[in-house]
C-alpha cells in the first residue's frame, strides 16, 4: 500500500471519531482567550495519542510530533526539518440557529466560522502522522491557537516562541464559498490586511421633546455610516478592493432623552499595503467634519489587526501537488481569493507556508451559509478530506 492509500484508509477509518470530535467542540464553544474546556480536550486528545505537549498564551496548545525516519534529527538532536500546522480554536458571539442535535450549549456562543472543525481536523491528522512517524524526516509542530477572532492569538503565540526553529507553516480553513470536497491553495494573495475601527461621539443631551437644545449623537453616528461608504464607493478606485463595514453602534440612554453620546466599532479590509496605510487618515477627516458640521465632536481610534496572507510558492505547489495525489485534479477547486481576513497572515510574515480553503458548501445538507451566519453549518463528509490532505501535506514536506 503507497503512502497516500495508506493515508486515505486511516482517515476513512478514523471519520466517525473526527466528526465526533468536531461536534464536541460545536457543542462547547468559548470565546476568544476564554477557550479553558477546549484546551483540556485538546490536552486530552494528546494523552491519549501519546504526543507530548505544552500549553502556551494562556489558552493555546503546542504539541510535537518526533520522526523517526533516517535523518530525521542531527547528532546535535537538530530536526532536519520542522513543519508548523495550525488550527485555531475559538468561537464567535454570536445565537446560531441552525437545527441539529450538537447546537451550542452557551446562548450567544457559537462556532459559526469553522474552528470546531480546524480542531477536529488537525487532532485527526495528528493521530495519522503519530502512526506514521517512521515517514517523517524531522518533525511536526502542532499549534492549537487561541484568539483568531479578535486578531490576537498569533500575535501572542509568536511573542511566546511558537515560530523557533520552525522552517515552514500549514494552515487550512473549512470555506462555504466552495463547493464541498474541493481544495484550493493557490500561490500568492488569498486574504486581505484587517484593521479595526472605533468612533467615539460626543454630542449634547436634551429632552426628547426639545432635540433644538442639544446635539444628537446618534443621529451624528447615523450620518456616519452612510459617510463613510462614501469614502469606499466613490473616493476610492474599484480596481483598489476595499471594505469599510460597522459592525456595532451604540447611543442613547432612553427613549425620551437626546442622546449625548454615542459609539460605533467596525472593521477595514484592504487588499494592498499602500491603501491600509491611508485609511486611518482618511476615516479620520470625514470623521470630525461630519461632526463638526452637525454640531458635535467625534474622535476616531484605530487598531492596527493583521496584514494580507499569501500564499509560498513552493509550499503552494507541494500542497496543489498533495490535493492531486489523494484526489485527482478534480480534487481542486478554483477560487479569486476574499477580503475576509486570518491572522495566520502573521506567521507567514516570519516563515513561508501555504493556507487552504477546504470547500464545504452543499445545499443538500443546508450548508450555504458564509461564515459568521447565525444559519452557517457545514457538510461533516469533507472532515476526513481535510484530515488526508493535512497529513498528506506533511509527509510530502517531510519525506
Amino acid at each position: 500500500m503507497d503512502v497516500s492509500e495508506q493515508v486515505r484508509q486511516m482517515a476513512l477509518d478514523l471519520e466517525e471519531k473526527i466528526i465526533a470530535d468536531r461536534r464536541y467542540l460545536h457543542q462547547y464553544p468559548e470565546l476568544s482567550l476564554e477557550e479553558y474546556n477546549t484546551q483540556k480536550f485538546i490536552s486530552e486528545q494528546l494523552d491519549e495519542m501519546g504526543i507530548p505537549y505544552k500549553h502556551m498564551a494562556a489558552t493555546g496548545v503546542v504539541a510535537t510530533i518526533k520522526g523517526q525516519a533516517p535523518g530525521a534529527y542531527d547528532e546535535d538532536g537538530n530536526p532536519a526539518y520542522r513543519l508548523g500546522m495550525r488550527a485555531d480554536i475559538d468561537a464567535l458571539p454570536i445565537q446560531e440557529r441552525i437545527e441539529a442535535d450538537y447546537v451550542s450549549k452557551y446562548p450567544g456562543v457559537a462556532h459559526t466560522c469553522g474552528h470546531d472543525a480546524h480542531t477536529a481536523m488537525l487532532l485527526g491528522a495528528a493521530r495519522i502522522l503519530n502512526q506514521m512517524r517512521d515517514r517523517l524526516k524531522g518533525e511536526i509542530r502542532l499549534i492549537f491557537q487561541p484568539a483568531e477572532e479578535v486578531t490576537k492569538g498569533a500575535f501572542e503565540m509568536i511573542g511566546y516562541g511558537v515560530l523557533a526553529g520552525v522552517d515552514s507553516m500549514f494552515g487550512m480553513h473549512i470555506w462555504s464559498d466552495l463547493d464541498a470536497g474541493k481544495i484550493n491553495c493557490q500561490p500568492g494573495q488569498r486574504m486581505a490586511n484587517t484593521d479595526w475601527f472605533r468612533i467615539d461621539i460626543e454630542g449634547a443631551s436634551a429632552h426628547g421633546s426639545m432635540p433644538h437644545k442639544g446635539v444628537d449623537a446618534v443621529v451624528v453616528a447615523a450620518e456616519l455610516v452612510v459617510t463613510l461608504q462614501v469614502l469606499v464607493s466613490r473616493d476610492i478606485s474599484p480596481f483598489e478592493p476595499t471594505v469599510l463595514t460597522i459592525g456595532e453602534i451604540h447611543g442613547g440612554s432612553a427613549r425620551n432623552i437626546v442622546s449625548g453620546g454615542a459609539y460605533m466599532t467596525g472593521t477595514v479590509r484592504t487588499w494592498t499595503e499602500n491603501m491600509r496605510k491611508q485609511m486611518p487618515d482618511r476615516i479620520s477627516k470625514i470623521v470630525e467634519r461630519v461632526a463638526e458640521g452637525l454640531g458635535a465632536t467625534a474622535e476616531l481610534r484605530w487598531e492596527d489587526g493583521h496584514c494580507g496572507l499569501a500564499n509560498d510558492p513552493a509550499c503552494a505547489a507541494r500542497a496543489e501537488g498533495a490535493v492531486r495525489k489523494l484526489f485527482g485534479e478534480e480534487g481542486l477547486g478554483a477560487y479569486d481569493g476574499t477580503l475576509a481576513g486570518e491572522d495566520f497572515s502573521e506567521y507567514l510574515r516570519h516563515v513561508p507556508g501555504v493556507f487552504a480553503f477546504l470547500g464545504t458548501r452543499n445545499p443538500e445538507v443546508g450548508a450555504v451559509y458564509p461564515q459568521h451566519s447565525c444559519y452557517f453549518t457545514i457538510d461533516e463528509s469533507v472532515l476526513k478530506n481535510g484530515v488526508m490532505f493535512a497529513a498528506q501535506y506533511a509527509l510530502d514536506t517531510l519525506a
